[in-house]
């Protein structure tokens, strides 16, 4: 049962990701064709495709696991946005796999059911499909984001494709964002670095809001933010930069002008290439440097 602040708190991301997800559904087809677009990866190394299946304490997550088909490379847990686990995350997974990274991309979802969680075509305008989203999106409390973070960071170690001498790292899409953070916090000597493209609630005047748990990471940041997310909450960038000063952490938090929320989701109408690559460029530059 959410309490009033968790639905107080939901209720918000609904009004702040409506628009994106009205956009995402029905432009999923689009992954393929915007996928032909992408420029090539330099270096690409040849990689290896799974589907997994991960044990959890509340049952079985479905995730997709990608890495460069020989040797130990860094491990990356990349969080989907509120559409979850689908062919434009898996694409982006293998992307960054392709620059030598073993990436696990999971279905947050799992509890409800295997990816995808909802039909190519569905409308958030239909009731139904809005109350499903909501509903899902707040069964990821805080602790349930904390204990999935548990079972991804623990499948990732344990594999022979995940260089287990080096830091993990972990990026984050919209709901993605804060559980990036929660997962930083909670493994600390483990976590290198974190990457949050437009997150949603990362800084947040409740008790639990992710950016009071930096003082506890050791990661390097990098928090790509929405032009219209800034507008509606101004202040979050301040409380983020000084969160991570105090706890003497590097930190790239950038407002990207001119983008709307979902700007860096492969799938997403608002996707806007030349500056998706420029974040994405900027996780590689972290990455690189943190992943050590």
């Amino acid at each position: 049962m959410c309490d009033k602040d968790s639905i107080d708190d939901i209720n918000e991301y609904a009004r702040r990701t409506a628009e994106l997800t009205r956009r995402c559904f029905g432009a999923w087809s689009l992954a393929s064709g915007l996928t032909m677009m992408l420029p090539a990866v330099a270096g690409a190394v040849d990689v290896t495709e799974t589907e997994v299946e991960i044990k959890t304490p509340d049952g079985v997550a479905d995730a997709y696991f990608v890495h460069p088909s020989s040797g130990a490379h860094p491990g990356v847990l990349m969080w989907p946005d509120i559409l979850g686990l689908r062919p434009a995350f898996r694409t982006m997974g293998k992307r960054l796999a392709q620059s030598g990274y073993s990436v696990l991309v999971p279905n947050p979802f799992y509890r409800s059911g295997k990816a995808p969680i909802m039909p190519e075509g569905a409308s958030f305008d239909d009731d139904a499909t809005r109350q499903k989203l909501m509903s899902l999106m707040g069964s990821l409390t805080p602790d349930v984001q904390v204990t999935d973070a548990k079972a991804h960071v623990g499948y990732l170690t344990g594999q022979k494709a995940v260089d287990r001498r080096r830091k993990l790292g972990t990026a984050g899409y919209c709901m993605g964002g804060p559980m990036t953070m929660r997962t930083a916090a909670t493994f600390p000597d483990r976590i290198g670095a974190g990457a949050s493209f437009h997150g949603a609630n990362l800084a947040t005047d409740k008790p639990d809001s992710p950016h009071l748990l930096v003082p506890k990471m050791k990661a390097q940041y990098l928090i790509a933010i929405a032009e219209n997310d800034d507008q509606r909450d101004p202040a979050a960038k301040n409380l983020l930069r000084e969160a991570f000063a105090k706890a003497g952490l590097k930190a790239e938090i950038e407002v990207y002008a001119g983008m709307m929320h979902g700007w860096c989701a492969l799938d997403n109408k608002v996707y806007n290439q030349e500056q998706a690559e420029k974040a994405w460029g900027r996780m590689l530059a972290l990455f690189k440097t943190a992943l050590v």
